[in-house]
């Protein structure tokens, strides 16, 4: 668990890390360096969970040896919907959910506290909307977690 409290606003105690894995955790279906190692040591105080259509059907390979539950889409279904609703399943106050693409819009705007990453492929221009921080990329969003004083310094009121 990883608590943060907000000057001037609310206190995050966050227990779930929810992640898209095309274009935020990987490119072209391809783990980015260095998130492998970031997401163990956040496994010592989250419940990492990858949501993905596994677009190049490598996710699961790409993902072994890191602590988490990978949760795959129903690609007969829109996206959006799905992943919001993973989030309701795990309660979306101790939820922290980061993305990239107009089908994490849904699940940025219902977590307690939505990452937008400004990956290789870009960022859906809407996920601004609906997320509470903007980083450049996935090592960044990782980072707030490692050092949620940088929360704090962002979301201050």
């Amino acid at each position: 668990m990883i608590k943060i409290k907000i000057p001037a606003g609310q206190e995050l105690t966050l227990e779930h890390l929810v992640l898209d894995y095309n274009g935020t955790l990987a490119v072209d279906g391809h783990l980015k360096p260095h998130v492998r190692e970031k997401l163990n040591f956040l496994a010592q105080d989250l419940t990492i969970h990858i949501i993905t259509a596994d677009t190049f059907g490598i996710c699961a390979a790409e993902c072994e040896g890191i602590p988490c539950t990978l949760q795959l889409l129903d690609n007969s279904c829109p996206g959006g919907p799905q992943k919001e609703n993973f989030i309701q399943t795990l309660g979306p106050s101790k939820v922290v959910a980061v993305g990239n693409g107009a089908n994490d819009r849904q699940m940025l705007a219902s977590a307690a506290l939505g990452i937008a990453v400004l990956g290789d492929e870009g960022t859906c221009a809407k996920c601004l909307i609906d997320a509470d921080v903007m980083v450049r990329n996935i090592l960044d969003a990782l980072d707030l977690l490692i050092h949620p004083k940088r929360l704090v310094a962002t979301l201050r009121q």
